[in-house]
């Protein structure tokens, strides 16, 4: 293995996000960050890369704002990231994403692995890895809690319901990785101020000979709203403490039995 590649996406931050009265989303004062989901796959990469000694760089799409992400991105261990902001971003789904993103590979050259999230803290359609992989013609592996390098192949461990999955594959692969598989580093005063040094490249969607037809999104959101919790409020007032431990134990057990019932 010689070269990898972390596929992440610029994201508003959802501790910013207000709910109004009618249950419309506020974004106005939202800030964005890097996805949680694809802060693990940088992870990964840039552990991969330093046991390794191999290149791993990033690439994201996103509006003219994901410019924004760059200096972040690299200050977690990522060697260069290439960029693409486009107008197109802003209705994209998992379809034009994937096709921006394969036509960049194919323009950037082959790697021998591709890392993902597994979703998007956004949207979280768990369709962009797979569709990479389907339009690069090479294997994907999901669901992936765990990853080694050894003898030229990736053994990727599969977590699937109520079992686990190991295989073995031999790259280029695309894989996207569960948030357990690491936790991300957070990145000091020496690597950001490191990160202003580290190479960016912008690519135009322009130069990718993508077709009209493949940047239109086949899935557009027709509205937002957030949601509410209707909840009990069921409160235990025993004197003994005892006996209000034994009240909610019966309680969420009868809940339960009530949900598979149902």
């Amino acid at each position: 293995m010689q070269k990898l590649l972390v596929c992440y996406k610029w994201v508003l931050d959802e501790q910013d996000i207000k709910i109004a009265g009618d249950l419309s989303l506020d974004t106005g004062r939202a800030k964005y960050k890097i996805s949680d989901y694809d802060k693990n796959a940088i992870e990964e990469g840039a552990l991969l890369a330093e046991l390794h000694g191999i290149s791993v760089e990033a690439l994201t799409f996103g509006t003219d704002a994901v410019k924004q992400s760059l200096k972040d991105a690299l200050s977690r261990g990522l060697d260069k990231v290439y960029w693409i902001g486009d107008a197109a971003s802003e209705q994209a789904d998992a379809f034009v994403t994937a096709n921006v993103l394969a036509a960049a590979i194919k323009k950037l050259g082959q790697y021998d692995l591709i890392l993902c999230g597994e979703g998007s803290a956004d949207t979280y359609s768990q369709q962009t890895a797979p569709r990479l992989a389907a339009l690069l013609d090479i294997p994907a592996v999901t669901f992936v809690q765990k990853i080694t390098v050894a003898d030229g192949k990736v053994i990727a461990t599969r977590k699937l319901g109520d079992c686990i999955e190991e295989v073995t594959v031999t790259g280029p692969v695309v894989i996207s990785v569960l948030p357990e598989i690491n936790k991300p580093r957070i990145p000091g005063l020496k690597q950001v101020m490191a990160a202003a040094k580290k190479p960016s490249e912008e690519v135009k969607v322009s130069e990718l000979g993508i077709a009209a037809e493949a940047l239109t999104a086949k899935v557009r959101a027709v509205s937002r709203k957030g949601y509410v919790m209707d909840r009990k409020k069921v409160v235990f007032k025993e004197a003994a403490q005892a006996d209000n431990v034994a009240k909610l134990v019966a309680s969420l057990a009868q809940h339960v039995l009530e949900e598979r019932g149902s």
